[in-house]
């Protein structure tokens, strides 16, 4: 029997990683938020978490078999990681219903129309946090913690720190008087209860951010340049005006900044290839996720930041190449 072989030019470098073991390795480095997520807010948040992996995965198994009539890419563990991803950005008292909607905008908008893992152009799971809050407000801000498996210090109820202090100042309150009404401190913004899954600790993101960098799946260029330009622009503001902008550490440790640095535009499809494309990139989103915290009527804006910033991805990636291999 003939066989037809494809000949490519030397070099031939294999390598032990495939999409498979990054997938599985960012699995296993957002399992300390989630397990901290789901002892303050337990089985609501579990079943928020369940419902979003799970809906992503069968949604993205039934597209692929009974629409594209294609091989299913379920067992690359990439519909798991937008699943969880996207359970990380919602509220534990979210009804289920609106959980399985953000997973069809997630895999039946966002990802498979553009042919799948590698070809889309926004993040699906940011793709489908946007649209739900944008479709459903009023419970995508419904911040009230559900009941917890252990009880942890600072929980806010009712409103994340980003959205109670926009209130505040909107009310005439200044950020010092805010601050000590509410008892935040820097411990307070490493382990605090009150918001998403993906907001309730920074400190743990940054141990599967760790375990992501030991295992050389991601590259700390563009985290960097998102925290270093949000860090240098609360620097400047926060030493303008005190009591109106908000300073480093309460930017860098609330709302989506550690997720959305750390986990969501570190994304290797929807960001740029080289590395100074991705510092651009990343201080893209700092800046726009800045300007939306400060001047914005949202409180947050880190996905909004990344989705526009994916919009330039491929002009980054036309104007900024990687230096090719075996060239001076």
């Amino acid at each position: 029997m003939d066989k037809k072989y494809i000949v490519s030019p030397s070099p031939h470098i294999h390598a032990d990683i495939s999409t498979t073991s990054i997938m599985r390795d960012v699995i296993i480095a957002l399992c300390p938020a989630i397990l901290v997520s789901v002892l303050a807010y337990g089985w609501a948040e579990l079943l928020v978490l369940l419902v979003s992996v799970a809906s992503c995965v069968l949604l993205e198994w039934a597209v692929t078999k009974w629409m594209l009539k294609k091989p299913s890419t379920v067992g690359d563990l990439s519909a798991v990681v937008t699943g969880l991803l996207l359970a990380m950005n919602l509220p534990s008292a979210i009804p289920l219903w609106i959980v399985f909607i953000g997973a069809v905008v997630a895999i039946c908008v966002a990802k498979l129309p553009f042919g799948g893992i590698g070809q889309n152009v926004f993040n699906p799971a940011i793709t489908g946090r946007v649209f739900l809050l944008v479709s459903f407000p009023a419970q995508m801000t419904n911040w009230t913690p559900t009941p917890g498996f252990v009880a942890l210090p600072d929980a806010v109820s009712g409103a994340t720190p980003l959205g109670a202090l926009k209130e505040a100042i909107k009310s005439g309150s200044t950020i010092p008087q805010f601050m000590a009404a509410n008892n935040y401190d820097l411990a307070s913004f490493l382990w605090d209860a009150g918001a998403s899954a993906g907001e309730i600790s920074a400190g743990a993101l940054l141990i599967g951010f760790a375990y992501l960098l030991i295992r050389r799946v991601v590259k700390p260029w563009i985290p960097l340049s998102v925290l270093g330009t949000m860090a240098l622009i609360a620097l400047i503001f926060h030493g303008i005006n005190p009591d109106v902008y908000t300073g480093v550490p309460f930017n860098l440790l609330t709302g989506g900044a550690m997720l959305g640095a750390l986990f969501m535009a570190t994304d290797y499809v929807t960001s740029p290839m080289s590395t100074l494309g991705g510092v651009i990139y990343g201080i893209g989103i700092g800046l726009i996720c800045m300007m939306i915290r400060y001047f914005g009527s949202y409180p947050e804006g880190m996905s909004f930041a990344i989705l526009l910033m994916n919009c330039a991805v491929p002009l980054l990636n036309m104007w900024f190449h990687q230096k090719k291999y075996g060239r001076a």
